[in-house]
């Protein structure tokens, strides 16, 4: 799943898994997000494609978030990143040189944590990644099978390090006694500097096309990670809040979902190099607004 139709078809053939939403009729082409601000009172940031590729900023982008909150627009990341806490969300950005907030970011990692309950969950997850902020017990799984045994639920973090003989591992461990399997990212698949890499979401669908486990997942373009944006909003309407991203199956869809107004970047994250209207008429899925930089 290397390139953008091997990545869209795969949405495509989940698509019925994914949040039901209405499109815009057409979409217009705007300049930056500035040209829409007299209809838009928050605007809410996808990162990858839009602020960041992999650990490169994306130029003028952290400019463009400086002059929407001079203008008196609420500015919110919203991210699927699931691989490290919070804080380190916020010292992401703050290394890249984007000035945000604690309270500007929402990850797909938050609200996986704010539902989560105290059973024992065996962790999928970055070898950084101390597991502290986890309010429960965990089990860091490998290549032990011991430990998928014992685990009474399991919590997909971060793709990084996964193997096809881990995934079949997580397979017999959910083929002997079924469990919940949570996915903290929806992603399948997320643009880096030189290719795609493959994301919690990809493996969580693969355990779904074999009906193995319960699987749950977290992030865009499901409704959790929205609320909790909405929730931090003071209550702005749907209808002024802008959801901006790169990826129609995740921030168009789930934007969409809640109501929200969707724009579309084009330039740098999954459809860089392509004419987005092809995806966008094979799926029907048109954001409001498409613009090639924030």
């Amino acid at each position: 799943m290397q390139s953008v139709q091997d990545i869209f078809d795969r949405y495509q053939s989940v698509r019925s898994r994914l949040p039901e939403a209405t499109f815009a009729q057409c979409t217009k082409t705007i300049g930056s997000p500035m040209d829409i601000a007299d209809d838009v009172d928050a605007y809410v940031f996808d990162a990858f494609g839009v602020l960041n590729v992999g650990e490169t900023p994306i130029p003028g982008a952290a400019a463009r978030l400086d002059m929407l909150r001079a203008r008196g627009c609420a500015i919110r990341v919203l991210s699927n990143a699931a691989s490290y806490n919070h804080q380190g969300a916020v010292g992401k950005f703050q290394n890249l040189g984007i000035k945000v907030t604690s309270d500007e970011i929402i990850t797909s990692r938050d609200a996986t944590l704010a539902d989560l309950d105290n059973r024992t969950w065996g962790c999928i997850s970055a070898t950084a990644d101390d597991l502290s902020d986890i309010p429960s017990k965990t089990l860091r799984l490998g290549d032990d099978p011991s430990l998928y045994a014992q685990a009474d639920g399991f919590l997909f973090l971060s793709s990084t390090g996964w193997s096809p003989s881990r995934q079949a591992l997580l397979s017999k461990a959910l083929k002997a006694r079924p469990r919940l399997v949570v996915i903290a990212n929806a992603d399948l698949a997320a643009p880096r500097e030189t290719a795609f890499s493959q994301e919690p979401g990809y493996f969580g669908h693969l355990l779904l096309d074999q009906a193995e486990g319960d699987v749950r997942f977290f992030g865009k373009p499901f409704g959790e990670v929205y609320a909790l944006a909405e929730a931090g909003l003071g209550g702005i309407a749907p209808s002024r809040i802008a959801m901006v991203g790169d990826t129609l199956h995740t921030d168009i869809i789930g934007g969409a979902a809640r109501g929200w107004s969707t724009v579309l970047v084009t330039q740098d994250g999954m459809f860089a190099g392509h004419d987005v209207r092809h995806f966008c008429h094979a799926s029907g899925i048109n954001p409001d607004w498409c613009v090639k930089r924030i």
